[in-house]
């Protein structure tokens, strides 16, 4: 996808979510990258911005975390939001015991306002290159500085390639690093690839990988993504958290349309290692977010 856009792209909406089949859930599991949208002109979208989302409210998202059996969620702050934050920090207001949050904000961002994120549950920022409307890599060593008093952590959302190139960088940031999306790496390049050991090395210098995000890095059924995955697990599995990336933005095609209750049970299919499941569900995100309320 062209970052910025000149027509945005019209999203689908997600499916209905359905309790998942292959992957049993342990109590206190976590979802640890979603989003919130709000309508404009109430909440604002930016312009340019590389696609128009479906609504997502945080009475849905409570619903489907409830249909996945999921105790607690993060909101990560959608693109088209900007840094305008207000309709993630109301949707975890409205549901303390249950949500975090990952804020995008620039560098210049007030101490006031973010001891207010800090307050109402947001544990992180997110740097965004893939679309427009975020906060890019030229914010990440002011934005580390701003953040490391509060015990952030920073969020990166970044194709593999690039993610090669800002190794050296992610290595001395005074913060956490997560990587969205399998660090974006692209399966086709293996797990000798550059982009992949690249990130297997920010893992082994302490970074966290969500797995999440295989619908947009290869075609249905996701094998591509397999070895990835398991390589991961094998190696690093005290560092790794799930995520549906609900409500699935950017999705125009019904074909690409990721089941949600999919992106779960395919961790079945990563690892059927009920333990490992676990810590990946249940014990690895209090490390990044700690617990709700």
């Amino acid at each position: 996808m062209k970052v910025g856009s000149s027509t945005p792209q019209v999203c689908l909406s997600p499916f209905e979510p359905r309790a998942p089949q292959c992957v049993r859930v342990p109590r206190g599991a976590w979802d640890t990258h979603t989003h919130v949208i709000g309508a404009p002109p109430k909440y604002p979208w930016v312009s340019p911005r590389n696609y128009d989302p479906p609504s997502a409210s945080s009475e849905a998202y409570i619903a489907h975390l409830d249909a996945l059996g999921i105790g607690y969620g993060v909101l990560v702050q959608i693109s088209v939001h900007g840094t305008d934050n207000r309709a993630l920090v109301e949707a975890l207001t409205a549901y303390p015991d249950r949500l975090r949050g990952i804020a995008v904000v620039a560098p210049t961002v007030s101490g006031e306002e973010l001891d207010t994120l800090n307050a109402a549950g947001v544990r992180g920022v997110r740097i965004v290159t893939l679309v427009a409307g975020g906060v890019g890599l030229e914010a990440v060593r002011p934005l580390a500085e701003r953040i490391a008093p509060l015990n952030w952590h920073l969020q990166i959302a970044t194709d593999g390639a690039t993610l090669a190139t800002i190794e050296p960088m992610l290595k001395t940031l005074p913060v956490p690093v997560v990587l969205d999306h399998f660090g974006g790496c692209a399966p086709a390049g293996g797990v000798e690839g550059t982009e992949f050991r690249a990130l297997r090395r920010l893992v082994d210098g302490g970074a966290f990988v969500k797995l999440s995000g295989a619908y947009r890095l290869t075609e249905p059924p996701w094998d591509a993504i397999v070895p990835l995955a398991r390589q991961l697990i094998a190696t690093a599995p005290d560092q790794l958290v799930w995520a549906s990336d609900w409500p699935h933005v950017a999705i125009t095609d019904c074909r690409q349309m990721p089941r949600t209750e999919a992106t779960l049970d395919v961790l079945q299919q990563w690892t059927d290692d009920g333990e490992i499941q676990r810590r990946i569900l249940v014990e690895n995100p209090i490390k990044l977010y700690g617990l709700p309320g």
